[in-house]
């Protein structure tokens, strides 16, 4: 790690000898250290984290949302699991456009909202690989829900930010209206009858029965598709899959496969290893991260979608002929609009990792995609529902299409670092579309230029997407003008671009190092 400049305002990276968990939360934080502490495994303390997270960071995660994770068991391959929800069996190109949908499907649809995934993802952990009772680990989710939770001031900012939104349904403005001040205690008490329900009866009791038939009547009474067959699959649709995976400079990236963007940060990666990043400007260093980025991406919207329909796609896409086509496209001095390779014929989220005294490792992400997801709250069951479902396209034999049971195309992607068949770092970074880039940007930071996490972390964030070069305020002045001098588009923003959480294991002492983004609320803390 390079020095710390301890009058910089931030913090340094966390250190620890056992055990680290990193959120963006600080309750979340602290139930899952108080889990490792009590003997659970690392998959037990990352759903009562995330448990806790559904209930404290509601716009940004639920049991209504979706979830993805890669596991490294101790001395092990790391595993992918998806969680992802579907689509309605009923719901197609067709039917949403005799809905009087054409162009794209709006936040607040109800065909926006796919049948959620995480608590089958939860269950699939806890089957497969937890140790303690759910019971256990869904106690202070419970208790938060029931009595109330402070709200933290990063939350109480984005809260305020979507609070229009929310207005829009009647039931969401019940219970997230008016907009709570940081500090304020908020509670969600039907929120709590949800987790006993899925503590006492599995993933059954949220996807069958009572509180199915309730989301189900809910979501049709809007005019969705949902339907009883829909949610009673989902009841066992977690999957384990097999992760994707890329070298970059001596280290084996991970990502989970589609319908997960991150074959969009392998793509990155592997573009920009052409290039020497540690001895690059800041601005040649940006513009190259703009650059292959917006080939990736161009890529990702057209090809990526439901596993099923975009198989093997790694393999085109990461070969060596393909990375050099692309990467042949960056000119250092002028910005380029982005093109297919081979041309073919056809925001809101949290993330947390840990590491446990056994060495396992998890990289774990849930989320309701916008904030606050689709805004459509059921008022028996108090579950909000994600909305996902916007990111279909509306394109017949486009691979990311809305169809029967399809999963839409993910921006949320956990990550993990290998050497030599040995777990390196769980790492994520949160912000919606931002999170392919967020990685590559992120591994250069820490693998090319040596810089420990938290100062990886805080790092002023450049990001080229529809057709601009958004920029953090803290950004300098003079890098700005370099960039915009090779026609990029700059966009400064007002606000925080995105978070991270990450820890790497030192192979030769067992130091674990923890960062969590100070642009959110957490912390890494171990022992």
């Amino acid at each position: 790690m390079t020095a710390f400049d301890f009058l910089s305002g931030r913090r340094p990276s966390t250190l620890a000898g056992r055990a680290m968990v990193a959120t963006s939360h600080p309750l979340a934080t602290a139930t899952a250290l108080t889990i490792l502490a009590e003997g659970g495994n690392a998959v037990d303390a990352a759903i009562a984290a995330s448990a806790v997270q559904a209930v404290a960071d509601p716009l940004m995660t639920g049991i209504g949302g979706d979830c993805f994770a890669l596991y490294a068991p101790a001395g092990g391959g790391v595993r992918a699991l998806n969680g992802s929800g579907r689509a309605p069996a009923a719901a197609t190109v067709e039917a949403l456009q005799a809905a009087g949908l054409t162009t794209e499907i709006p936040q607040t649809s109800p065909h926006a909202v796919t049948v959620p995934g995480a608590v089958s993802a939860w269950c699939r952990l806890h089957a497969d690989v937890g140790s303690l009772p759910l019971e256990r680990l869904f106690r202070d989710a419970i208790r938060y829900a029931r009595e109330g939770y402070p709200v933290t001031p990063r939350v109480a900012r984005d809260w305020a930010e979507a609070a229009a939104d929310i207005g829009a349904d009647p039931h969401a403005a019940e219970v997230f209206l008016p907009v709570p001040m940081a500090g304020v205690r908020h509670a969600q008490p039907k929120l709590a009858e949800r987790f006993e329900e899925i503590a006492a009866g599995g993933a059954a009791a949220f996807y069958r029965g009572a509180t199915a038939d309730s989301m189900i009547a809910y979501l049709r009474g809007l005019g969705g598709l949902h339907t009883t067959e829909d949610f009673a699959e989902a009841t066992d649709g977690a999957e384990w899959v097999a992760p994707i995976s890329a070298s970059y400079r001596g280290f084996e990236i991970h990502e989970c496969p589609p319908n997960g963007q991150g074959l969009a940060a392998l793509l990155i990666l592997k573009i920009i290893e052409g290039f020497d990043m540690a001895a690059l400007s800041a601005a040649d260093r940006l513009h190259v991260q703009a650059e292959a980025s917006k080939l990736a991406y161009h890529h990702r919207d057209a090809l990526l979608g439901d596993p099923d329909h975009c198989r093997d796609l790694d393999q085109t896409l990461l070969s060596d002929r393909a990375v050099a086509a692309l990467r042949a496209r960056i000119d250092m001095d002028r910005a380029m609009p982005p093109a297919l390779w081979d041309e073919p014929e056809h925001r809101d989220t949290i993330y947390l990792c840990v590491v446990d005294a056994q060495g396992n490792a998890i990289s774990f992400i849930n989320s309701i995609f916008h904030g606050f997801g689709s805004c459509r709250l059921d008022p028996a069951t108090g579950v909000l529902f994600q909305s996902r479902g916007a990111s279909f396209r509306l394109i017949p034999g486009h691979p990311n299409a809305i169809g029967p049971r399809k999963r839409p195309m993910h921006t949320i992607i956990p990550g993990m670092v290998t050497q030599a068949g040995r777990t390196v770092m769980p790492f994520g970074v949160m912000g919606g579309q931002y999170q392919a880039a967020g990685h590559a940007a992120f591994l250069s930071a820490v693998i090319d230029r040596g810089l420990g996490l938290q100062q990886a972390m805080d790092e002023p964030r450049t990001f080229a997407t529809d057709g601009v070069l958004q920029v953090e305020s803290t950004l300098p002045e003079d890098i700005c003008a370099d960039l915009a001098a090779r026609g990029h588009q700059i966009k400064r923003l007002t606000g925080p671009m995105g978070g991270a959480q990450a820890i790497r294991i030192d192979a030769t002492t067992g130091l674990l190092e923890g960062g969590s983004d100070s642009r959110k609320d957490g912390m890494a803390l171990g022992f």
